[in-house]
């Protein structure tokens, strides 16, 4: 039976840990905040005591305490096992903690969780980097992990989901301006059903139309998009995705831009 330490019982770490310990593995965790322990998993009072006889500690924090996690324990962390960090980082960090983890003798595993953790839990899709990544993928996908191995070098994992982060963050972000607008306009059912329909509609066809169209319809697109933004404030709502997109429009007419 794999014996699994988490550090972090949160949203995310919380149904991790609790699909780890329905799949069968020893599961410890710990967490300095009033949550509530996972079915299955065994609370302890310290990192320290948690890691102990571990063959994979899993981080399960915000990137800001990140550092913190694995220098609680680092002492006691046993030298051979896996330290998987699963924070939403900038490759820089996750090659800190690298550094800070081979320094112990530990296999580091960059972890980039590609979906939403509450309703996948353990099987969230996920990509893994570093020179832990494939003992990583080998322990987990037996108990259910949904696991791809995309380097050897620590950051390559979390490049992949930052990039992918300026996708649906900024999808959410602007969608959210257009249904407030849509909502001051009266018309926040049609504008959330067109939404909907963009978005289930959309094909490789569709998005590489709209970006080889981007230099040839570039000056209508800019109008477009100060017009939307006149448009919101003239409902009180602020354009601030829509001016953003103007700007960037913009500035694709400079030269270095290759426009």
């Amino acid at each position: 039976m794999i014996r699994i330490g988490v550090l972090g019982i949160g949203e995310a770490g919380s149904a991790i840990a609790a699909d780890l310990a329905a799949a069968g593995a020893d599961v410890g965790a710990f967490d300095p905040a009033d949550v509530p322990t996972p079915q299955g998993v065994e609370r302890y009072a310290s990192p320290e005591d948690l890691v102990q006889r571990r063959e994979m500690i899993m981080s399960i924090t915000a990137a800001v305490d990140a550092q913190a996690a694995i220098a609680q324990a680092w002492t006691e962390l046993p030298r051979g096992a896996i330290y998987a960090d699963l924070s939403t980082a900038p490759p820089t960090l996750k090659q800190d903690l690298n550094d800070t983890a081979t320094l112990r003798g530990l296999a580091f595993a960059d972890v980039a969780l590609m979906s939403t953790v509450p309703r996948n839990g353990l099987a969230t899709p996920t990509l893994v980097s570093g020179a832990g990544a494939a003992a990583y993928s080998e322990l987990l996908t037996p108990l259910g992990a949904r696991v791809e191995v995309v380097g050897a070098e620590p950051g390559e994992a979390a490049t992949r989901k930052l990039l992918r982060s300026v996708v649906t963050k900024g999808l959410t972000a602007v969608v959210l301006e257009a249904m407030e607008g849509a909502r001051r306009a009266d018309l926040e059912d049609w504008m959330w059903a067109h939404i909907v329909d963009f978005i289930n509609t959309a094909d490789a066809d569709l998005m590489q139309l709209l970006v080889d169209g981007t230099e040839l319809h570039l000056e209508r697109r800019i109008v477009e998009m100060e017009s939307a933004a006149a448009l919101l404030e003239s409902v009180e709502v602020s354009p601030t995705m829509s001016q953003a997109t103007e700007r960037y429009l913009k500035g694709l007419r400079e030269p270095d831009n290759g426009s």
